[in-house]
């Protein structure tokens, strides 16, 4: 493994076993890396430092938490948590949410969430800036098999949101409204998206307000 370390190339899945990706996952090298595993392939992915990038994961974590404190929602917000299933399959979301009485069993402490014990999150967000294809496609995969019940991905270069509810054993299909967050819809966060382009986060935040309180 340790040739495959020093050319181990990022951004495309890589055949390896749950070993290699352990330890790959685990070194030093990568520890600014977002690291995948499932079917018996891992991906070391570049973290994105763009502006759109990080200021789409800002508006969308805000969107979500200012929805859910206005409706009385209940709600464990996770940024960048690494969730593994023993040698199996491992991801690490954007952002991920436990909401309503399942906020409760959000994973605690500073160890990867071991998901032989913890149970996956309602919510899962990828922002994809270059990684677009994989995260509509490989990766909602992997979060089909992880059963979250919803799966979101912001495409920054368009400011929009491919949203997918996840069915049991059946795959998922495409949703135009929030299913865990009832009364949310995704064309109106890809419009937040849209005007935190022009806008500052302030004026983003009150227009959300507003069109929150009037839903």
């Amino acid at each position: 493994m340790s040739e495959l370390k020093t050319k181990l190339p990022t951004d495309i899945w890589v055949v390896a076993s749950w070993e290699e990706f352990i330890e790959m996952a685990d070194h030093p090298a990568y520890n600014k890396a977002k690291c995948y595993y499932r079917n018996g392939q891992m991906r070391i992915e570049t973290m994105s430092v763009g502006p759109d990038h990080a200021s789409d994961n800002t508006v969308i974590s805000f969107a979500v938490n200012l929805f859910c404190t206005i409706k009385g929602i209940s709600l464990k917000g996770l940024t960048n948590c690494s969730y593994r299933k023993t040698g199996v399959r491992e991801c690490q979301p954007d952002v991920s949410y436990y909401i309503g009485d399942r906020a409760q069993l959000a994973p605690q402490g500073t160890a990867i969430a071991n998901l032989d014990f913890t149970p996956p999150p309602d919510l899962v967000i990828e922002v994809a800036d270059s990684t677009l294809a994989d995260d509509i496609g490989e990766k909602r995969l992997l979060y089909e098999e992880l059963k979250v019940a919803e799966y979101w991905v912001l495409d920054v270069q368009k400011s929009e949101i491919i949203a997918f509810a996840i069915i049991a054993d059946n795959g998922s299909r495409r949703l135009v409204q929030s299913e865990v967050l009832p009364g949310l819809t995704i064309a109106l966060l890809a419009e937040a998206l849209r005007l935190s382009r022009t806008q500052d986060q302030a004026q983003v935040g009150a227009w959300l307000l507003t069109q929150f309180q009037q839903h």
